[in-house]
């Protein structure tokens, strides 16, 4: 979704000359999948950040396209509403100080930033959702002037046969919205982690992605307010699959498999499996690519590509291409809300390589120990109820506090250990996630403590929020009034 196209209306032909390329290009990668052509190489790791611009009273300003010119830096791009933007960072081989290097330049890019939106009166602010964002705030006036996101409204509403969304989550309040626009999607903003694997362990990698989504979310909660109620610990994860309801084809339109979801079962051969369901069972959305058609292009499956990047598994399998040109294969982990800082992101990536190291080289398979519908439900439940959410972890039921301190934190060090990472670096990160556990402060937790506190006033909340977070420290030591 990240390549931008040159116009945003389409016509029949459109369509069925995308359909041609799709297919064919569906072809070529399930003869890579079956010559193993992919690369071997070890592990690397990267990230993609969302943030918000926000003015002095905390509220959405949006301004990203004078923004992103002002700044002129190209790991910093527009997102959906122009009042978001997305930071990008140079992957690392997971090895060595591969973590500080990571935090370094995010830091070293979040500077720039900081200082750009202060040129422009306005600051950053990284959260899941922005507590003071208000339904009114989500309308076309304030989508980006990027083709893509307004081809995927324009897609988006015909596939709908022009039925509204509508937004309805119970949680701790009731919320409803509806909507004739994609806009509700731009609320919920993410700290996206990119895993570069190994091919030959790509199914272990993908399906322990899948198994511990639920853990890894419940340890970093950060959005549980939305339009002033407060709603999931991670009001993020039933948002975003609301804020783009669309099923599969013909009179699966509105059926059971959705292109946001936790997905519809493990791999089982190969991520080839995940392709074909996109090719099978998902309409094309975006039929139109940034690239001249050529053999060379066609081989680096751009068509492929962007109907990938329509479909919005919480776990989704990326196709990439070594330097050499060599394909690739990615895990992008999308579960985590952005912020509360820097170093919380860092460590809650720490956590992730480290649990799919571990699990990778276990003797046993974790979806021969965890069935996929348990992954899936621990999944929403995670979302719902954080720290304190009771999952179901192979033979027994436990919270997910008690399962990550005792269970998973231990497995993620040796996990990175295995991978060679620096010892120190080790115990620095999941020092973090150790103590924000120990303690249930997460970013959810804080701000609803907060914000009872100052008396339910979300501006007053945010403020603070904001300060605590451009002082770096991580999020369990952040105090309340």
């Amino acid at each position: 979704m990240g390549e931008e196209i040159h116009r945003g209306s389409f016509s029949q032909q459109d369509f069925e000359i995308f359909a041609e390329a799709l297919q064919q290009q569906t072809e070529l990668l399930k003869s890579w999948f079956e010559e193993g052509v992919f690369s071997e190489q070890q592990a690397s790791g990267g990230f993609e950040l969302e943030a918000w611009l926000v003015d002095s009273k905390a509220k959405p300003l949006a301004i990203n396209e004078q923004f992103i010119k002002k700044l002129n830096n190209n790991l910093v791009v527009p997102e959906l509403a122009r009042f978001n933007i997305e930071l990008n960072g140079t992957p690392q081989i997971l090895q060595g100080d591969a973590l500080h290097k990571l935090q370094t330049e995010l830091e070293q890019t979040w500077r720039e930033c900081c200082v750009t939106a202060q040129q422009l009166d306005s600051q950053l602010v990284m959260t899941g959702i922005l507590p003071t964002v208000q339904d009114k705030d989500l309308c076309p006036e304030n989508m980006s002037q990027v083709l893509r996101y307004q081809a995927l409204n324009e897609q988006v509403l015909r596939l709908r046969q022009g039925k509204p969304l509508q937004l309805d989550i119970n949680g701790h309040e009731h919320l409803k919205s509806t909507h004739y626009d994609v806009m509700l999607e731009s609320a919920a903003t993410s700290f996206q982690i990119h895993q570069q694997i190994p091919a030959h362990n790509a199914v272990r990698y993908y399906n322990a992605a899948l198994a511990t989504a639920a853990p890894l979310l419940a340890m970093a909660t950060n959005s549980p307010y939305l339009f002033g109620k407060q709603v999931w610990e991670e009001t993020r994860i039933p948002l975003f699959e609301q804020a783009v309801e669309l099923g599969g084809i013909g009179g699966a339109a509105f059926g059971p498999l959705r292109r946001v979801s936790f997905g519809s079962g493990y791999a089982h051969h190969s991520l080839m499996e995940c392709y074909t369901e996109n090719n099978e069972h998902f309409p094309i959305l975006l039929p139109l690519v940034g690239v001249e058609s050529s053999a060379d292009a066609d081989n680096r499956l751009p068509h492929l590509r962007m109907h990938n990047g329509t479909i919005w598994r919480w776990v989704r399998p990326l196709i990439g291409f070594d330097k050499d040109g060599t394909p690739h294969l990615r895990i992008e982990q999308r579960v985590l809300s952005s912020g509360p800082t820097i170093v919380d992101g860092i460590a809650n990536a720490a956590m992730f390589f480290g649990l799919m190291q571990s699990f990778v080289l276990s003797e046993q398979a974790i979806e021969n120990e965890i069935d996929f519908s348990v992954a899936r439900d621990n999944f929403y439940a995670a979302a719902r109820d954080g720290l304190s959410a009771q999952l179901t972890w192979k033979s027994k039921k436990l919270s997910a506090q008690t399962l990550l301190k005792d269970e998973l934190i231990p497995l993620a060090m040796q996990g990175l250990e295995s991978l060679g990472l620096d010892k120190q670096d080790i115990e620095y990160y999941l020092g973090i996630i150790s103590a924000r556990v120990e303690t249930g402060q997460t970013g959810s937790r804080w701000q609803q403590q907060c914000a009872q506190a100052l008396g339910g006033d979300l501006q007053a909340m945010t403020m603070q929020y904001l300060e605590h977070q451009q002082s770096g420290r991580p999020v369990h030591e952040w105090t309340l009034p």
